[in-house]
């Protein structure tokens, strides 16, 4: 935001912003604190500030709470499916992975199953982890946010921008959230629970919550890059 005088913005502006984008990390454990739904629906009022091509605003989004946030999770972890026979209506991932992409997936694997005291061939574990997705990492709101099939990769590019939003404005407000692409492949579970239609795809869920700060996994900070390593200045 610009001063009032239109030019340097004032030093507080910069670093409350600056804390909010650098402060958001996914949180994998979360009190059972309720959170205000007037605050959910400003969050995403906010959010819905996000640029989209001639301003479509593909995104739609299905706050669960309480009783259907409890379907959600039995639709899923009662369904018996893992996520290699569960299959997404999108790749997230590619087919084979490569440097430096998969250098840094080994790496924030290693390290969340090495908080939580998990071996790397204790596969049960990592499964036990791996499906607390389903319960939003017990945080008291979830989100599950659905596209347009017939919607193009352009809008699939708007809508991380309000995805992002979303966690930004949560951190203003004190909140945590975790963007979950682990409920894409169950979307045969969730469509009948959320009443989605079949022209909409899920594109991923979210949890969102007060931080648990005393579970171990909630003190992982992942690193980032240089500028310097992805970024090419050219005059």
């Amino acid at each position: 935001m610009l001063a009032r005088d239109g030019h340097t913005p004032r030093h507080d502006e910069v670093a409350t912003v600056d804390e909010a984008i650098v402060s958001r990390r996914s949180v994998r454990a979360f009190l059972p604190d309720p959170v205000d739904e007037g605050m959910i629906r400003d969050i995403l009022e906010v959010a819905s500030r996000a640029p989209s091509g001639t301003n479509m605003q593909p995104w739609r989004v299905y706050v669960v709470l309480g009783a259907a946030k409890e379907r959600i999770s039995r639709a899923i972890l009662e369904s018996g499916l893992r996520a290699e026979k569960a299959r997404g209506e999108y790749k997230y991932y590619p087919d084979k992975f490569f440097e430096p992409y998969h250098g840094r997936r080994r790496a924030v694997g290693y390290a969340l199953y090495g908080h939580l005291g998990i071996g790397k061939r204790d596969v049960h574990q990592m499964r036990v982890q791996h499906d607390r997705n389903f319960v939003f990492f017990d945080a008291p709101v979830g989100m599950i946010f659905t596209i347009d099939r017939r919607l193009n990769q352009g809008s699939w590019v708007d809508y991380g921008m309000f995805l992002q939003n979303i966690m930004v404005a949560a951190r203003a407000r004190g909140l945590h959230t975790c963007p979950q692409a682990a409920f894409a492949p169950y979307h045969r579970q969730i469509r009948p629970v959320l009443g989605i239609p079949d022209e909409e795809i899920v594109v991923c869920g979210m949890a969102l919550g007060y931080e648990d700060a005393s579970k171990p996994e909630n003190s992982l900070r992942t690193e980032r890059a240089s500028p310097d390593e992805f970024a090419t200045f050219v005059r």
